[in-house]
């Protein structure tokens, strides 16, 4: 897919979604968020830096551990997720949490400028991976550590069926490279490549729950990735998406609602130094960092 047309899914694709994300999604991702949460060890005072924020649901909690005297910037490409946020740190009274709509792989923020850096489950939707996670070394402090968690391996998720059924629909990829950094040690080599050091990778096996046939769909059409298309489908094409989508789940029935396997591969990493790589062109941007396929 091309590049821009794929930020452009993702970026409407989201918005689409934020309105019903913590609905379906806060209890199915609270493992891998606490996980993330308790890798990067935050401390009072410290300065977070949240990629692909979403609703702010590891952002409020970062926002908890570094207290009124740290800091807590959000950044996400859906203009909708970010909207949410920012009205939530209000009603919180949260000062410390702000946020900005941007797309990974151009923060923009300036560099040496965060402790901390996390990113839960939200590499996989972007188009280059190795350059989002460059700007994330560029802006951390050396010494400054990143904490990055994406979906495991496709044949670990018992969902995977979602994306070619969602294709044969529109002729597209939806999400070409959901996966490949959950392959084998994608991920290592991804922040090796952006000059990550210290690196530690873990799996993490989880079950997705739901209790009906409703909330199975809910979650992953109407809050999840494929929200723009799936937004665009005549309510007869969503009758024969939810249909092949509940066969291909149905090994994991369970009465009347569904146990999904799933996994997820969560990595922390540290930035050991502060200098940086120009790019080829003098540009003074670090260089793109690509795992392998």
């Amino acid at each position: 897919m091309d590049a821009r047309l794929q930020r452009r899914v993702q970026r409407y694709g989201w918005d689409k979604a934020a309105a019903c994300y913590e609905q379906y999604w806060a209890r199915q991702l609270k493992e891998p968020q606490d996980r993330v949460l308790a890798l990067a060890d935050l401390r009072e005072g410290e300065h977070v830096l949240d990629v692909a924020c979403g609703t702010g649901l590891v952002a409020f909690q970062a926002a908890e551990r570094v207290g009124p005297g740290g800091r807590v910037v959000g950044t996400d490409i859906s203009e909708a997720m970010v909207d949410r946020i920012r009205a939530a740190a209000r009603e919180r009274g949260l000062s410390q949490v702000t946020a900005e709509r941007c797309d990974a792989e151009e923060l923009g923020l300036g560099a040496a400028t965060f402790d901390v850096v996390l990113c839960a489950l939200g590499l996989m939707y972007v188009t280059d991976p190795g350059r989002a996670l460059d700007q994330m070394h560029h802006v951390l402090r050396a010494g400054g550590r990143a904490v990055v968690a994406v979906w495991g391996a496709r044949a670990h998720c018992g969902w995977a069926e979602l994306f070619p059924i969602v294709e044969r629909q529109v002729a597209s990829e939806v999400c070409p490279l959901f996966f490949q950094l959950g392959n084998g040690e994608s991920l290592h080599y991804a922040l090796t490549g952006a000059r990550f050091t210290d690196i530690e990778v873990e799996r993490i096996a989880t079950t997705l729950s739901y209790d009906s046939d409703e909330s199975a769909c809910g979650a992953a059409f109407a809050a999840g990735p494929v929200a723009l298309p799936y937004s665009r489908f005549d309510q007869a094409t969503r009758d024969v998406v939810h249909r092949e989508y509940l066969e291909s789940i149905a090994p994991y029935r369970q009465g009347t609602g569904y146990q999904i396997p799933g996994e997820f591969v969560i990595a922390r990493a540290v930035k050991q130094d502060d200098i940086e790589t120009s790019a080829p062109d003098g540009s003074g941007e670090p260089p793109s960092a690509h795992p392998p396929g």
